[in-house]
């Protein structure tokens, strides 16, 4: 437990105060910790080695894809068509809550960052036109992006929880999207009534930048196009309640429902409906791809550098050794799960990290204590989002874009988080008394 202790608090020294990169980071502490945790120095590196290729092995694809996907929502002006129609589906009164299901919708494919920057100039553009507080009409979309990376696969953070814990993809997206749900509605429209009178002026730089309305795909394609990963995850997991026997049907059925597989045929009708059918050359889109892979790269790096602290931890045998001794804790494994997560990430600021690391502490937990997988993932995930403050990078693109003093961010933002963290805990405990 000592060695261990210290290896999360040297990664958070590397990463916050050191600004060591946090793959780098995370190589250095699976190295160190392997080395005094007694496994034989020939066999460290294979250890990081291995645990680095099983972690991508399961989920490079999906990352890849789902970027590739994201990407080219945004860039084809589907994400504003989107929101468009909502918005103008409900008019003034119900603004607010257009601009969450738009969050929401779009948070699915998206990356958060991505979405982030995508969607405060929309945010912005409202803002102006209806005379409206910023953070008041802001904040609530925000928290649908922000409940979607730390919840929902094909995001990152969740996509890795389900490959670690041997969890079943779609299962995990429905449970994560009957808490999603409740969280984002109370920390999002609910928290907001509260933000009225916070001051804000949004920075001209970034009022929207729209694409003209001739230019745009129409509505259907582009909600069918960002939902479709959505569908297939959903078709999957209720296939197996039809009833079906045959056991050809089954097969293809396992083939079409593995989350690779759904991620390329949402990818493949997208190239077709945002892409190709909207003028665009496969030169163009492929531009497109390669950007996309770009900004998530660090983010891969990230997750093949918990999976080497993972294979550590498991090789050494301290991982079963730590699940002995948080056992003594007397706290139920979805609980503790959760409150890893959200010290790692008030300490170290990243949600993936967060995540990750303790996926890595209680994964042994989860065999051991019978936890259903599936709310473990969802645990963590809403222990990764606790509290975001100065360390965040979130935290500082909120505060930049909304023009806010620390105060007010405080206020609103990172109260927002916490809120969504303690929600979905509540939602996990809640869920497991019936599954």
């Amino acid at each position: 437990m000592l060695v261990i202790s210290f290896c999360i608090v040297l990664l958070i020294l590397l990463v916050s105060w050191a600004k060591v990169n946090p793959f780098l980071a995370f190589l250095l502490v699976s190295i160190a910790a392997g080395l005094m945790l007694g496994i034989p120095v020939n066999k460290v590196t294979a250890s990081v080695q291995k645990g680095m290729g099983d972690i991508l092995g399961q989920l490079l694809i999906i990352i890849c894809l789902g970027a590739m996907l994201g990407k080219l929502v945004a860039v084809s002006g589907a994400a504003q068509k989107i929101a468009e129609v909502l918005v103008n589906a409900v008019g003034k009164k119900y603004i607010q809550w257009a601009l969450v299901a738009a969050g929401f919708i779009i948070g699915i494919p998206l990356f958060y960052g991505i979405g982030f920057v995508l969607m405060v100039p929309l945010i912005f553009s409202v803002v102006y036109k209806y005379k409206l507080p910023a953070v008041y009409i802001g904040l609530p979309m925000i928290a649908s992006l922000s409940v979607t990376h730390g919840f929902l696969p094909p995001h990152p953070s969740p996509s890795a929880l389900v490959a670690l814990f041997h969890a079943n993809m779609a299962t995990t997206f429905i449970y994560g999207l009957i808490i999603a749900i409740p969280a984002i509605v109370l920390a999002g429209p609910v928290f907001a009534q509260f933000l009225k009178k916070i001051p804000s002026e949004p920075l001209a730089t970034f009022r929207a930048e729209e694409m003209p309305a001739d230019k745009l795909p129409s509505g259907f394609i582009s909600f069918f196009t960002a939902l479709l990963p959505v569908m297939l995850l959903m078709l999957t997991a209720f296939f197996p309640f039809l009833g079906i026997k045959d056991e050809k049907a089954l097969k293809i059925m396992a083939f079409l429902g593995d989350p690779s597989i759904v991620m390329l045929i949402a990818l493949i009708v997208a190239t077709y409906t945002l892409g190709i059918k909207q003028g665009r050359n496969m030169g163009q889109l492929g531009v497109n791809y390669i950007d996309a892979v770009k900004d998530i790269s660090l983010i891969l790096l990230i997750i093949a550098g918990s999976g080497a602290f993972k294979e550590v931890l498991t090789t050494s045998g301290v991982s079963n050794e730590i699940a002995n001794s948080l056992k003594a804790f007397n706290m139920p494994p979805l609980v503790l799960g959760w409150v890893i997560a959200a010290i790692i990430r008030i300490s170290l600021g990243s949600a993936t990290v967060a995540g990750l690391t303790a996926a890595g502490i209680v994964s042994s937990l989860v065999v051991s204590e019978n936890v259903n997988p599936n709310l473990m993932v969802l645990s963590i995930g809403a222990g990764s989002l606790a509290f975001s403050h100065v360390n965040d990078s979130g935290f500082w693109l909120f505060k930049e874009y909304f023009n806010l003093s620390i105060k007010d961010t405080f206020r609103s933002w990172s109260m927002m988080e916490s809120l969504v963290s303690i929600i979905g805990l509540g939602g996990v405990l809640i869920l497991n008394l019936f599954v």
